[in-house]
């Protein structure tokens, strides 16, 4: 027993948890039977019955079970008499400091009559209490040891009242402490390998393959396994540093199958062979003496009664998980989910277990904890369980042999309790496509919708694979959706056009669709005084107060603002410099068109000033300064013009009487003076404030009236989950302007440290990270209830002025809006993409038609462009989408009842909506948007299905650019007789009929892809 080390500070830190609970009154008396004194004798190891109160309470005080040993507890001292090898490991307890109790080691050796004398001394002590002795009378003792204190003990045993202190201990046993948690588990990750890394392969292959195996030699070859060290090394198991010399079933695998079921804990593996039907099986391993077990059930060729009882089981299991958390009565957890039975399937209440498991530990069952009824234990934080779920003696309506009329279903899991939902141990697949197999049968039937798992086949064994659609079937759908599709958008192109023609009537705007130009007035100066001093000296003059030019024009100083500067220019020409202004004015080459409004354009203007010096210097000097004050300008009017739009919003009326609807620990995008620290929002009566913790005065006020869209964004899938403002108008945050306002809390945590470094002492026996994706599961739930219980609550106050919004993750689609890949995600009011800066927020009834380019074969990605209700703004295009979400992007447009187009080639759209924007009227009298879409109508009118492939393949971009280089080289050549190209022509033999079809091609292809509507279009 060298090799054994003894924790003296866990053990002290254990006999404290007893004591306090002894010498609490209540506990005392209901569970210790006011006893002073508790005595525990371990005779000889007994492999057959390893689950006692007394080995229990070794392993729990010592970390092992010592034989031959007997130990006296009593409320000021504990008193252990055992061998003198043993008794020289415990020798360390008594001289620790801080002991929760005085220690006593009493040291056996080979003398009787010195050992006789030892145990008169320990029934000295029992006489010096109350006479009360408490025992664990279940208990069964054996050995040369357990003789020895018999004969000493039994003579007087009538002076002592003997009292069962089982549920005391128990008491103390069921809130396990860091150290426990860890080796259950251990003893769970084991557990769960060996059933979804060996069993389940095993039992497919035997089923697969037709082998015949009884339940017992199965059960055997896999308890076998334990010896088998390269299976538990396999990196695929994420075992972790599991010590392998520690490791023990907790009882033989249970496999049971053929119609014969017990869903006890005490059930036996029989002799009979394994049938494919339904297949139960449960097992467990310890380690370091920690108990863990789980069971699954899996279904061969099920029928719908069966999967539909299965997929009640695994709902009805995950309520009992809800049902499991602190401060839960046992006895209620067990009446809740028999009402949820009788209210839901009360046909299957006789066929369910009459209690749900109990808890587990060192011992395999604790019976106190009982899940049933009658328990009235409260449940606590760090307790575990062993939860067994089931119905037995289930009647199969339709068996396939006598073997299969009857069935039972079971799953048990091991958890651990928390003060929310609990943790999952033994976390293995369970779901009805993982434990569903299919023989040659139809499984379109599947209850939960998921695929069923095929047993892996191997030799020569055969499965027929599922029942599925001929591809003529699939094709005959995809035809039906794409006719209804293409009906619907033939009625929405044209609604659109009967709109437009409304929208646009004579005389309902006018006839050009863009605002005219405002003549803007400059003036340098309003009175002669407020010239500069220096004008005396008739040089050139920068005036950056009055942001104008003073030049010297025959002895008298000209100001000119610079506004009308279009540009300067310096040339050196031997001694001397020449400064040339150039000055804006109509008519001039290379100008932006309508740069500047003139309130008279034929009035006369100067175009330039040249002005000549010697003074290199000095001039040099002006036109810096002059290049400067002319960019200082064109910033101020690029700044106007982008903040044009920006409002100034109304106060926020704050909530004085009582403290506001708020959410701490939140940051903002953007950022408010570009510092990143969180936050909280609260919800006043007309409005929602960030408040950011630098100062009291930097904050974000949004009002109710200002608000466009509100967005709410789960963390599914996301590292961040965020609550999203779109505005109507932008404002200014800081010195940004901005229409989108975010808030956002992360999802990760910094005590999470992927590398294994950080904080790692707390991941200590989860080093394959189970808890880790639990507690992150279980965190990302609590954030998303949270934020999104404020967005509702933001929504509420807003009585009614803005509404929820919630992005459907499943009808996402990749592509580029601004310069990066991101998601983009349908709402029930716009297209969203809320994670990356800068979002992208597309209300859908602001969208005039969508359209989808560079649609052809062979390419891998299609571009989207959307045109707004309003044709001065500018269209948005979303690039590089995948073409195999094109259908998807389609059917998400035709649901919204958004028109859309579709062609091979990118269109320039800032030429289309500049000539719609020119005359909208005559736009949509010629026709409007069914440009984009009449080739594709001409072409389908009259084509069959062998035909349309054949011209959509002969269609081909580069094949049509071939096919003008030809006509080119053709022309070109006409003048010195036949080409080459041309004899070639003539020697291929073409009919007259391939010459039509490829001159129709050609002239569809010019009408299709030309960059604006024509006025006057052949129909």
């Amino acid at each position: 027993m060298a090799e054994y080390e003894i924790d003296e500070i866990t053990f002290h830190k254990r006999l404290g948890i007893l004591l306090t609970s002894w010498k609490n009154e209540e506990d005392g008396k209901t569970l210790f039977q006011d006893c002073d004194s508790i005595l525990v004798t371990v005779g000889a190891h007994d492999d057959t019955n390893p689950y006692q109160k007394s080995t229990a309470l070794h392993t729990w005080l010592l970390g092992y079970e010592f034989p031959s040993t007997l130990i006296l507890l009593e409320k000021h001292r504990i008193t252990i008499l055992t061998s003198v090898n043993k008794a020289n490991m415990l020798t360390k307890l008594a001289e620790t400091k801080g002991a929760a109790a005085d220690v006593n080691i009493l040291k056996r050796t080979k003398d009787a009559e010195e050992n006789k004398k030892l145990f008169e001394k320990i029934i000295e002590y029992i006489r010096a209490t109350n006479k009360k002795v408490g025992v664990f009378p279940k208990d069964k003792t054996q050995g040369k040891f357990i003789n020895e204190w018999d004969s000493i003990f039994e003579p007087v045993k009538s002076e002592f009242n003997l009292v069962d202190a089982s549920l005391g201990l128990a008491k103390c046993l069921a809130i396990k402490d860091e150290q426990e948690l860890a080796n259950i588990k251990g003893a769970s990750r084991v557990s769960v390998a060996v059933m979804s890394k060996y069993f389940v392969d095993e039992l497919s292959t035997y089923i697969d393959q037709g082998k015949k195996i009884t339940h017992s030699k199965f059960s055997d070859q896999m308890e076998s396994l334990i010896d088998n060290e390269a299976f538990f090394q396999t990196k695929s198991l994420k075992l972790g540093d599991i010590d392998l010399d520690q490791l023990e079933w907790c009882y033989t695998p249970i496999i049971q199958s053929g119609g014969s079921y017990d869903l006890k804990p005490s059930a036996i593996t029989d002799d009979r062979n394994l049938h494919g039907d339904v297949v139960l099986c449960s097992l467990g391993f310890r380690y370091k003496s920690y108990c863990s077990n789980v069971g699954r059930t899996y279904l061969f060729d099920p029928d719908s009664e069966q999967q539909k009882n299965y997929s009640f089981l695994v709902a009805l299991q995950k309520k009992l998980f809800e049902y499991c958390r602190d401060g839960a009565v046992i006895g209620d957890i067990y009446t809740k989910i028999l009402g949820l039975i009788r209210a839901k399937r009360p046909d299957l209440e006789p066929n369910f277990v009459r209690n749900l498991g109990a808890g587990i530990g060192i011992e395999f069952r604790e019976s106190s904890l009982l899940v049933n009824a009658k328990n009235p234990r409260v449940l606590q934080a760090g307790m575990t369980l062993n939860l067994s779920i089931g119905f037995g003696n289930l009647i199969n309506p339709h068996p396939k042999n006598s073997q299969s009329k009857e069935y039972a279903l079971l799953l048990i899991d091991t958890i651990q309790i928390t003060r929310s939902d609990p943790i999952v141990f033994t976390d293995s697949p369970k779901a009805q496509g993982d434990i569903s197999y299919f023989f040659g049968e139809d499984d379109s039937s599947l209850e939960d919708g998921v695929k069923p798992r095929k047993p892996p086949t191997r030799g020569t064994a055969t499965i027929s694979s599922h029942k599925g659609k001929t591809r003529s079937e699939t094709r005959d759908l995809d035809d039906s959706a794409e006719k209804r599709r293409v009906e619907h958008q033939k009625q929405l192109a044209s609604r659109k056009q009967a709109e437009g023609l409304q929208r646009f009537a004579q005389g309902s705007v006018p006839s050009s669709g863009i605002e005219k130009p405002t003549v803007k007035r400059f003036e340098s100066y309003k009175r002669d005084s407020q010239l500069p001093q220096a004008i005396g000296e008739l040089r050139i003059l920068v005036d950056y107060r009055a942001q104008s030019i003073i030049l010297p024009i025959f002895g008298r100083p000209v100001p000119f603002h610079i506004s009308t500067l279009k540009n300067a220019s310096k040339n050196d020409e031997g001694n001397f410099v020449y400064l040339r202004l150039n000055f804006v004015s109509p008519g001039q080459i290379g100008g932006k068109k309508d740069e500047l409004p003139f309130e008279d354009p034929n009035a006369q203007f100067i175009r330039s000033f040249t002005f000549r010096s010697s003074n290199n210097s000095r001039m040099s000097q002006v036109f810096k300064d002059i290049q400067d004050m002319k960019k200082a300008a064109t910033k101020r009017e690029t700044e106007r013009k982008e903040f044009a739009d920006v409002i100034e919003q109304d106060k926020l009326i704050e909530i004085k009487n009582k403290r506001p609807a708020h959410i701490n620990d939140v940051y903002v995008r953007p950022a408010i003076d570009g510092k990143r620290l969180p936050g909280f929002i609260e919800i006043h009566q007309n409005g929602i404030r960030y408040q950011s913790p630098l100062r009291s005065d930097s904050h974000i006020d949004l009002l109710f009236s200002n608000m466009k869209h509100l967005f709410f964004q789960p963390c599914e899938g996301e590292l961040i989950v965020l609550i999203h403002v779109h505005l109507k108008a932008p404002i200014m945050v800081g010195k940004r302007k901005t229409q989108d306002v975010q808030f956002y809390r992360e999802v990760s945590d910094i005590q999470f440290d992927e590398t294994g470094n950080k904080k790692r002492k707390y991941m200590y026996g989860d080093e394959d990270e189970l808890e880790q994706e639990q507690e992150e599961r279980r965190r990302r739930a609590q954030l998303d209830r949270e934020f999104k219980s404020f967005a509702e609550k933001i929504a509420e106050a807003s009585e009614g002025r803005i509404e929820l919004d919630i992005p459907f993750r499943e009808l996402a689609f990749n592509g580029v809006p601004f310069r990066s890949n991101v998601l983009l995600q349908p709402t029930t009011d716009c297209l969203v993409q809320l994670t990356d800066t800068p979002f992208t927020v597309i209300t859908l009834n602001e969208i005039e038609i969508a359209h989808l380019e560079r649609v052809q074969f062979g390419l891998k990605n299609f571009d989207l462009v959307f045109i707004f209700q309003d044709f001065r703004r500018p269209p948005i295009h979303i690039n590089t989408i995948p073409m195999e979400q094109l259908d998807n992007v389609k059917e998400w447009l035709d649901s919204c009842d958004i028109c859309f187009y579709e062609g091979p080639l990118n269109l320039n759209w800032t030429t289309i909506m500049k000539t719609v924007n020119e005359d909208p009227i005559a736009f949509f009298e010629e026709g409007g948007w069914g440009f984009l879409g009449a080739p594709s109508d001409d072409e389908g009118d009259d084509s069959v299905e062998e035909v349309s492939e054949y011209e959509a393949s002969d269609a081909d971009p580069s094949d049509e650019e071939e096919e003008e280089s030809e006509e080119y080289s053709e022309d070109a050549s006409e003048e010195d007789g036949y080409s080459e190209s041309e004899v070639e022509d003539e020697e291929s033999g073409e009919d007259w009929d391939e010459l039509e079809r490829k001159a129709r091609q050609e002239d569809a292809k010019h009408d299709a892809f030309e960059e604006r509507p024509s006025k006057k279009r052949h129909r």
